[in-house]
């Protein structure tokens, strides 16, 4: 992000012309480096979260009208009264964290200290502009589409926050793109490129490793061993998974990365959390696994959120809340601790520019994964937005 210049003070009466000489040589100003405008914009979508309890609702309706995230029956007006009804209930969940979510604060820390690196580690697309794509709140993607075009972007970059790709997240945030230009009518001035997936990234890895270490380093000496890390992710529901969704084999990816960093120094599970409704989810839950390892008598654990890049409602009031202290202090945990998020961590900061910059050097519109619809795809859109996609034109 560049700051603009401050204004330059210049005298408005002179009383002579040697005294104007030597006041023009005196105050002669500074060259002020030059005020530059964007030409790389690099878009990082997500999900987003309501800021205050006032955009709870709002949030909602947007999540639960989105065909790309779910299905239905009658969803234009099955989805405002389940948003109406269930807001009560979600705005109390965001009164414990604070009252909202950290998500766009935590999404600005990391896109600055992207576009820092970036600047100087790819000056050929500087300077590069980090803009905030949120599906169900705002910034909205599609507004920060339009700031992107207003800005004049020549180059820009879909740059996904989900590590892992999944049709109903990362997806879904493509769509909105493709449906922006195809609603509009007319073919983007700005030359479109994705970053789809970094799973095993190796920064991103580090990072986790890391947090990780950290954590286990603060349990009883004579328990670390025996403690248990629980890879906690976002589930999926099983039609979705059925189709050909590549996202648990993704976050399955990143888990053996990371226990092969720590070498796999303790005993460790994957599993799954925040099912929705009475339908089949990807398991085991994880509220349903710290019940089973504690009736088991293994009482250590170690939860880490490793499909999110931040702190929001999942990990401050599902992980740290309910399942940390609540469900805890119910089966007789004895050391239960979160690794933390990744946050403000300068690590994941390069990482993210590594990212970027790697992509630009590719010369590559997108990996070849997205290029492939999942076998049993029923949503016609995903086909028309990788189409819209690879057809772009670096």
């Amino acid at each position: 992000v560049v700051k603009s210049s401050s204004q330059l003070r210049v005298p408005v009466r002179w009383r002579g012309q040697a005294t104007a000489a030597a006041v023009t040589e005196s105050t002669k100003p500074q060259i002020q480096p030059e005020v530059r405008k964007p030409k790389t914009g690099i878009l990082m979508l997500n999900m987003g979260g309501p800021e205050r309890l006032d955009d709870v609702h709002d949030f909602l309706l947007r999540l639960f009208l989105d065909r790309d995230l779910m299905t239905l029956p009658a969803q234009n007006k099955l989805a405002p009264f389940i948003a109406k009804r269930r807001t009560p209930k979600i705005q109390e969940q965001y009164s414990r964290i604070g009252g909202g979510s950290p998500i766009k604060k935590w999404t600005a820390v990391q896109g600055e200290g992207m576009v820092k690196l970036l600047d100087s580690m790819s000056p050929r697309t500087a300077p590069h502009k980090y803009y905030i794509g949120f599906r169900y709140v705002h910034p909205l993607t599609e507004e920060a589409i339009e700031e992107m075009e207003k800005d004049g972007i020549e180059r820009a970059i879909a740059f996904t926050q989900y590590p892992q790709y999944s049709c109903s997240t990362t997806g879904s945030s493509l769509n909105a793109i493709y449906r922006y230009y195809n609603k509009k009518g007319e073919k983007p001035k700005m030359k479109w490129s994705i970053i789809d997936r970094w799973p095993t990234h190796p920064l991103l890895i580090q990072c986790f490793t890391d947090h990780i270490q950290k954590e286990l380093n603060l349990f009883p000496p004579d328990k670390r061993k025996d403690v248990v890390i629980l890879f906690s992710a976002h589930s999926l529901p099983m039609s979705v998974v059925n189709r050909g969704d590549p996202y648990p084999q993704e976050v399955g990816a990143t888990v053996q990365r990371v226990m092969e960093k720590l070498n796999y120094s303790n005993p460790y599970r994957l599993v799954w959390q925040s099912k929705v409704g009475p339908m089949p989810w990807l398991g085991p839950q994880t509220d349903e696994t710290i019940k089973g390892l504690c009736q088991r008598g293994k009482k250590n654990m170690l939860l880490v959120p490793i499909a999110f890049t931040s702190d929001h409602i999942e990990t401050l009031y599902e992980l740290d809340i309910e399942y940390a202290q609540v469900l805890a202090n119910e089966c007789g945990v004895e050391n239960i601790r979160r690794a933390e998020s990744l946050n403000g961590n300068p690590l994941f900061s390069k990482a993210l520019a590594d990212l970027v910059c790697s992509h630009i050097q590719s010369n590559e519109i997108c990996s070849r994964q997205l290029t492939l619809c999942c076998p049993l795809c029923v949503n016609p859109v995903c086909r028309e937005t990788k189409a819209f996609f690879t057809n772009q034109q670096l």
